[in-house]
């Protein structure tokens, strides 16, 4: 049976994961299909390194996607990934003080390679170089990553696809991330300021060009809270998918439900929105089939 047979099923369902993920395939088409929607897209883990890189890359490249809101730490794994390295397959249980011997840092079961870093440094170093002093003075981060994107050239690159296709990568924490630490220390030796201020009026701004905006959510923390709240100025999002791991009983705002954000005023409407808990490098890629087999 299709993917997209078999949401419509679950969906019929109506209840516990089956019911939800239906649901979220439903909606999925209905952002990608509508071109009345303005659609976003947020991500919080280690989403590229755990296998989802071409999944959203090809997002962007069809236009599904017209905007991203990330953590630093996807961007540095796309890059790390265009400049040529690649992640290790490893295990959960290593041994992290000989894996810091041997040059490796983990991430649950996969290591990142301190060479990898080191390059990434470097190739940091020399793309900012390139960039005009003047407009290194007061950059924000989606037009940082652009310029980043003209200087790599991998296809299958996020931040490469993203500038080609003139979708903004908005990165609100970019610092709190192995790049952000090459900003940062290049900054201590040249003129380099990252303006945020500058990010949300873009964000802002977008949530206003169509008549309706779609998030989908993949993790919590600062990127979903930046999606939504830059919707609560025009009355909240029309339609929001959310897919975590996160519990909602702590209170934190990345195992929120999202009908609590109606309250905010970042979601209008309890109809179009649903939470799928579970983990999205295993949930996005059947969602995203599910969803393009009915608009084909």
């Amino acid at each position: 049976m299709p993917l997209s047979k078999i949401a419509d099923q679950m969906e019929a369902v109506k209840v516990l994961g089956a019911g939800r993920f239906g649901k979220a395939a439903s909606i999925l088409a209905e952002m990608f299909q509508d071109k009345n929607y303005m659609n976003f897209i947020s991500l919080a883990g280690p989403l590229v390194p755990g296998g989802l890189r071409t999944v959203i890359r090809d997002l962007v490249n069809e236009g599904h996607i017209h905007g991203i809101v990330t953590t630093g730490s996807n961007v540095t794994h796309d890059m790390l990934e265009a400049l040529g390295h690649r992640h290790v397959v490893g295990s959960e249980s290593a041994d992290d003080s000989k894996l810091r011997k041997r040059g490796l840092s983990r991430i649950y079961d996969l290591y990142v390679t301190q060479k990898s870093i080191e390059t990434l440094e470097k190739k940091t170093y020399q793309m900012l170089d390139s960039i005009p002093e003047s407009q290194r003075r007061d950059i924000s981060s989606y037009e940082l990553l652009w310029e980043f994107g003209r200087r790599i050239h991998d296809d299958t690159s996020v931040v490469r696809t993203a500038q080609l296709r003139g979708t903004p990568i908005f990165c609100p924490g970019i610092y709190d991330s192995m790049l952000g630490l090459n900003l940062w220390t290049y900054s201590r030796l040249h003129p380099l300021v990252v303006n945020p201020l500058k990010d949300f009026s873009k964000l802002v701004d977008m949530t206003y060009e169509r008549k309706k905006v779609g998030v989908l959510i993949l993790g919590g923390g600062m990127p979903k809270h930046q999606v939504l709240i830059a919707n609560t100025y025009r009355g909240g999002v029309d339609a929001a998918i959310q897919i975590t791991l996160d519990r909602a009983d702590g209170g934190g705002f990345s195992g929120a439900p999202l009908e609590e954000a109606i309250s905010w005023g970042k979601i209008r409407t309890p109809t179009k929105l649903v939470t799928v808990l579970g983990d999205a490098t295993v949930i996005l890629p059947f969602l995203t089939v599910a969803a393009l087999e009915r608009i084909k």
